[in-house]
């Protein structure tokens, strides 16, 4: 099940082993000394044809041997019953608020987001800059539409941007690519032991070198990171949801976070009179949005997997059952069950919609065209009369062209006009 990214990404097995990995001695032993003199004494060693080598052990990586702080996930599994003993929206809106504490901690102290490139060692720029570049060809190749929109932002805010996205992408792979089936628990333990050092300023490649500069410029938090990789952990134990509270939690995890992650970068507009932890929330519900498109576009394709991201209370309800699913038959009931299904993605969209235009000015654009596609995927479904068995829905090449406009033309109103241009633009 790929993760929806808050970005439009054109999904392409072949990145696994497209995305070359260059070996980088240790920067810093901390993420104070990556601070005081960015990216240095790291050299270039030999090539990996791909990241893929997941399965196996790391060079220098034995495993996670980091103490797991209390938080998100340990709550989730203290209940021996298997229960949540509260609900994944308050779990989840507890890593809302952090995040949001840090980026008006960073405000309090007047630091400036748009940040500078530290002096760094000779030699180190340039290797620091082509790992940035890289990151940059795999966005444009793998997510057109929101690399265009990338272009607007800041040099700096672009590149981050695109740091984060790799990471994304390279995550998703581990359980959603070619070598799937070879990744176990494991792997992804040594993926998050790889993440901590990541953050304390130690990258293994050229790609987390870019990251790693990347989370020590912004105030960006570890836990979405984490959170992600917890959510490619439920992908390897558990194929069904018995009610919208466990995949709601799933949704987070796979793309939510990406939300969280993103908004540090983005930036707030400075004219938004818009609390910091309501813009998070709507980042939050893009990504719950996007990833509920992606499972009822998706139905029939999880389905041959063994898969079912459907609520299975709601599917009872409705007269429904994973055997109906897996004949792949539209009835009266199916119709009936998906129209419901679609109407609670959208209100996902109309909660961020509020959320995009307090956005830097200069980052709204790739997020608005993200929301406004992805939307549209929910249009061909019913155009397709719900059938999502055996017709993918996906928005046309003419519709991608008309949205982008559209996309950018709400991206140019400011903040205090949201209400009066909304109306006006929406489509």
């Amino acid at each position: 099940m790929s993760v929806a990214l808050i970005w439009v990404v054109s999904p392409n097995s072949e990145l696994c082993n497209r995305l070359e990995t260059t070996k980088f001695a240790d920067l810093s032993k901390s993420r104070n000394c990556l601070r005081a003199s960015k990216i240095k004494n790291f050299e270039k060693k030999d090539k990996c044809k791909s990241f893929c080598y997941m399965n196996a052990d790391f060079s220098g990586f034995s495993g996670s041997n980091y103490a797991k702080k209390p938080g998100l996930i340990s709550r989730v599994v203290a209940n021996p019953g298997g229960e949540l003993a509260v609900s994944s929206e308050q779990l989840v809106y507890d890593v809302v608020l952090k995040q949001a504490a840090l980026v008006k901690e960073q405000m309090r102290n007047k630091e400036d987001i748009e940040v500078k490139p530290d002096i760094v060692l000779p030699g180190s720029l340039g290797l620091l800059s082509e790992a940035y570049d890289r990151c940059g060809e795999v966005c444009a190749e793998y997510a057109k539409t929101f690399y265009l929109g990338t272009l607007l932002m800041t040099p700096e805010r672009r590149k981050a941007i695109w740091a984060i996205y790799v990471w994304c992408r390279r995550t998703d792979e581990l359980v959603d690519g070619p070598n799937a089936a070879h990744i176990t628990p494991k792997a992804l333990d040594r993926w998050e032991s790889r993440l901590e050092n990541l953050f304390n300023g130690r990258p293994f490649d050229m790609l987390d070198a870019a990251l790693s500069d990347t989370v020590s410029k912004f105030p960006v938090d570890i836990q979405p990171f984490k959170d992600m990789i917890e959510g490619m952990r439920m992908d390897l134990r558990k194929s069904r949801y018995k009610n919208f509270d466990e995949l709601y939690l799933y949704c987070y995890y796979v793309a939510g976070t990406v939300g969280l992650m993103s908004v540090p970068i983005m930036g707030i507009a400075p004219e938004s009179q818009a609390t910091t932890e309501s813009v998070y929330n709507a980042a939050l519900a893009l990504g719950i949005a996007n990833q509920l498109t992606n499972i009822l576009r998706d139905v029939g394709e999880d389905a041959r997997r063994g898969r079912v991201y459907l609520p299975q209370d709601e599917l009872t309800q409705a007269g429904l059952s994973d055997e109906d699913i897996f004949a792949g038959k539209v009835t009266d009931k199916w119709r009936h069950f998906m129209k419901k299904q679609i109407k609670r993605a959208r209100s996902f969209f109309d909660e961020a919609q509020q959320g995009v235009t307090q956005l830097s000015s200069a980052s709204r654009w790739p997020v608005w065209a993200s929301l406004l596609l992805y939307r549209q995927i929910l249009d061909e479904i019913e155009a397709n009369d719900y059938n999502n068995f055996t017709r993918r829905a996906y928005v046309s090449k003419p519709k991608k062209l008309v949205s982008l406009p559209v996309a950018y033309a709400k991206s140019l109103v400011p903040p205090s006009r949201t209400g009066v241009v909304s109306k006006i633009l929406d489509v």
